[in-house]
């Protein structure tokens, strides 16, 4: 497994994350057999958050004997101050952890939800108090749109940015997907990228098979594909597993045999997503 710094952080963490979300919906026997194939593989950061089911609970035993050896993420929803102090104390305790390496203002979904928790008696008021206090070392944010991510770290000197960066994102490229003008942006303040929905296609047509509300690639060797190239992107440090673990052994094998991919074979990945159908996988 290749480790790379995130950012101003500092820490070298593992290109795979492994995602809360794909183990909050198992028995903790389930989630235990996919936390350690992870961790098996490598993986030294752990993203978890109070709306992934009872991630929190499966993953509590694992981070408090590992915590020392784990880079540990945390999200809110909460755009208020109180809200925000609130549930960070809530995830602390539920997962029996003193701190966080790094907590997320989590799926901030346009501007005005972000200028909601940078104003006056915002979460951004909880989140600075948590860092002066040692309960977390870093500041994140999460979102599914650029465009968001872009203002926010022009408005707030945010540690960590977390991302869709994907084949999807770039088979039509708009301005809520493109996610180069982060990436540069980003490198410019060392600013921490963290990539999600790597292996997603489009949008579900038909049967949902997988815990995922995108339709997932689920053959090697698309998979080898589409992670190679979000890993390929300058400036991400890591792309966080996916919400089924049943996909997991192939990323994780993905991630091990990870090649860089030039701007020409970028090039050639990407025009094969466009003739097998990848799409944007948001509303617009």
């Amino acid at each position: 497994m290749e480790y790379r710094v995130l950012g101003r952080t500092g820490f070298k963490v593992s290109i795979i994350t492994l995602g809360g979300c794909g183990v909050g919906w198992l028995s903790q026997e389930e989630a235990d057999e996919a936390v350690q194939l992870a961790l098996k593989h490598g993986v030294n950061m752990v993203d978890v958050a109070p709306t992934y089911g009872e991630a929190e609970a499966r993953l509590g035993k694992w981070v408090r004997k590992l915590r020392d050896k784990l880079f540990l993420t945390e999200k809110t929803l909460k755009r208020d101050r109180d809200g925000a102090w609130m549930k960070l104390n809530a995830s602390l305790k539920k997962l029996g952890v003193k701190s966080f390496d790094l907590y997320q203002m989590h799926a901030v979904k346009d501007f005005d939800d972000l200028e909601k928790a940078l104003e006056v008696g915002g979460a951004i008021e909880a989140f600075k108090e948590a860092r002066e206090t040692g309960l977390i070392r870093f500041i994140g944010i999460t979102t599914h749109d650029v465009r968001v991510a872009l203002k926010a770290i022009g408005k707030f000197d945010f540690d960590t940015v977390m991302i869709p960066i994907g084949l999807f994102s770039l088979v039509s490229p708009r301005s809520q997907s493109d996610f180069r003008p982060v990436l540069k942006a980003a490198k410019d303040r060392d600013v921490g990228v963290i990539a999600i929905k790597a292996i997603a296609k489009r949008p579900w047509k038909g049967e949902k098979r997988y815990r995922t509300w995108y339709e997932p690639l689920d053959e090697q060797e698309e998979i080898d594909a589409a992670v190679w190239f979000t890993l390929s992107q300058e400036g991400v440090a890591a792309y966080s597993l996916a919400c089924d673990v049943r996909l997991w052994p192939m990323i994780l094998d993905a991630a091990e045999l990870f090649k860089r991919l030039n701007a020409e074979e970028q090039r050639q990945v990407l025009e094969k997503a466009r003739l097998k159908g990848f799409e944007y996988i948001y509303t617009d």
